[in-house]
């Protein structure tokens, strides 16, 4: 699929007044019909961008039916950990195959979604919606770091959550790796009363909140609705909830609290409010550091008398890196999505939904240095018409995606995370890689492979491969060893480390490598490297065949290219899922 252009400065947006209908007759089907994207009312000031509805949860007259369409396929998808058939979403979502069907082909020309036969997998470049809050909340960027050297000191998981409505979300995991670990991650959504952070957040609940909190708990008394946790067990007559008004009353008074085993068997933590340095009082919580463990290795009570000073004091740190750290300056938001969605509904015709593209692209506009956006600063950072713009925000506003702090200005919730960040937060590097490997393979008939450079650095080992359907084929297998010296990828990756070699200068210079019959008689290869978001060589993307079917200068002629495109989209993904996320290599 072709990717997605984010700065491309060619050409201006069409002017507010030419909003267009986002269909044509043609697309008026029952079903799959799109409405046009104004209506009168859309001349409104900015003061009044929300829309009236009339029962509060009714949806409002002039949300984007596609939008909210291609919302729930996200959705169904996140909760399925990322991967459903089309007719699995047809169920899940009761919406008619024709409608499914054009959803998925708009998501995956914007590469959020690949659809591989019948099945539909979410894509790595789905995390920038997920990015755009995170960028805009700036608590990862300041705090994580602090977090990861907690984790290392105790040698125990620790997260960042923040309130999303009655429930945590988190934002930052730093979990330690062993056979009895946690399996939270960035972006899950947990009941307030199971968890640690919860009775802390409670102490801000206003009555509407606990009111929302006892509906939710009438409606969903085992958490059904929470996925990233086990459904409760009561047995007759039981229930707990005045369990957690006590608990939260016990956190307002001591400024900590803890989880002794409400999750699961097994599972305590410790949680400890960072307040923000920038409300009126400086006393809203910002986010909830906790320490999380398990019971063979601590009791709640030994949490609570060994590892909770240390929580406070890394707690007392993290807030003076917010006070000490001014807000930055906007960074470029994206430009010219108007246009790059108007050139994909002339190629794809019906089949591209332009109103649910043109909707996504909105929440790309909040991002580091934007995390409050009037109506005119949305459309204008998208290309978008402002009555374009209105309507989304009126729909994510509906959809609890978008908030209004001011009667001017819009900000992304937490909720944005639910849109396929917990399952891709936990993508490696071969899983990023194996699509494109696939395509490079159909499209230069030769088998494709990529490697990682071992910890002592004498050798690669292979992490991914797609194999060609000739007869005879370079077939590698998947965790393979090979010499780095000898090979073309490990070349690549050795020209990106301290060594004193000319061959490798060279390599490095022209950013390729070239092997001709050096590891095995009739066995060429070429190797490009792939690097993460600091610009260091991470892996090599590598095309390996027999001598007879390429000239060496046909290597670089005909097969160079086409790596160097696919080494470019790797990155693309690599460095959307590695921004708030830890890629594992293999």
């Amino acid at each position: 699929m072709p990717a997605k252009p984010m700065n491309d400065a060619a050409g201006e947006a069409a002017p507010e007044e030419a909003v267009r209908a986002e269909t044509t007759p043609a697309e008026a089907a029952p079903e799959e019909a799109v409405r046009a994207e104004t209506t009168p009312a859309e001349a409104a000031p900015e003061e009044a961008v929300r829309a009236e509805t009339t029962p509060a949860e009714a949806t409002p007259t002039e949300a984007v039916t596609p939008l909210i369409r291609g919302i729930a396929v996200l959705r169904e998808l996140t909760e399925a950990d990322g991967t459903l058939s089309l007719s699995a979403l047809e169920r899940a979502t009761g919406l008619a195959r024709s409608t499914i069907d054009r959803i998925t082909a708009t998501l995956a020309r914007m590469d959020y979604v690949r659809v591989d036969g019948r099945d539909v997998h979410l894509a790595p470049r789905l995390m920038e919606l997920g990015n755009a809050y995170l960028a805009a909340l700036r608590l990862p960027a300041l705090l994580s770091a602090r977090a990861d050297a907690l984790a290392d000191e105790l040698d125990e998981s620790v997260s960042l959550a923040v309130a999303d409505r009655d429930g945590i979300r988190f934002i930052h995991q730093a979990t330690r790796r062993r056979a009895m670990s946690l399996s939270f991650r960035i972006g899950d959504l947990l009941p307030a009363e199971r968890t640690a952070p919860g009775p802390l957040f409670a102490t801000e609940w206003t009555d509407t909140d606990w009111q929302h909190w006892r509906d939710r708990r009438a409606s969903d008394p085992r958490d059904l609705s929470f996925t990233a946790v086990p459904p409760r067990r009561y047995g007759p007559g039981e229930r707990d909830d005045e369990a957690f008004v006590a608990r939260t009353e016990e956190a307002a008074a001591n400024g900590w609290a803890l989880d002794d085993q409400l999750i699961e068997p097994g599972l305590v933590a410790v949680s400890v409010p960072v307040r923000s340095p920038h409300t009126g009082d400086g006393r809203k919580i910002a986010c909830v550091a906790s320490v999380v463990s398990h019971t063979s290795r601590h009791t709640a009570h030994d949490l609570r008398t060994t590892l909770l000073p240390r929580l406070r004091s890394a707690v007392t740190d993290m807030e003076r890196e917010l006070r000490r750290t001014p807000p930055p300056e906007p960074g470029p938001p994206p430009s010219n999505l108007a246009l790059w969605t108007g050139a994909s509904k002339q190629q794809l015709g019906r089949d591209f939904i332009e109103s649910l593209a043109r909707g996504l692209t909105v929440l790309t506009a909040f991002g580091e240095g934007r995390p409050e956006l009037t109506l005119t600063q949305v459309a204008q950072a998208t290309g978008l018409a402002r009555a374009t713009a209105r309507r989304a925000l009126i729909t994510y506003e509906h959809l609890d995606l978008v908030t209004t702090p001011s009667p001017r200005t819009f900000t992304l919730t937490p909720r944005v995370l639910s849109l396929g960040f917990p399952p891709l937060s936990r993508t490696s590097l071969p899983e990023i890689a194996q699509p494109h490997l696939s395509d490079l393979t159909s499209r230069i008939h030769e088998s494709t492979s990529l490697a990682v450079l071992s910890d002592s650095g004498e050798e690669i080992q292979y992490t991914a491969k797609v194999t060609t359907g000739r007869v005879m084929s370079v077939n590698i297998t998947v965790g393979t060893r090979l010499p780095a010296h000898a090979t073309a990828p490990g070349r690549v990756l050795l020209a990106d480390t301290p060594r004193d070699h000319e061959r490798l200068t060279s390599i490095h210079a022209q950013g390729y490598a070239l092997v001709d019959e050096e590891l095995e008689e009739g066995l060429r290869s070429l190797a490009v490297p792939i690097r993460d978001r600091s610009g260091r060589v991470v892996a090599a993307l590598n095309t390996a065949m027999h001598a007879s079917r390429h000239t060496l200068r046909e290597c670089v002629t005909d097969l160079l290219p086409e790596l160097t495109a696919t080494a470019t989209r790797i990155e693309s993904d690599l460095h959307t899922a590695g921004r708030f996320t830890h890629v594992p290599l293999t």
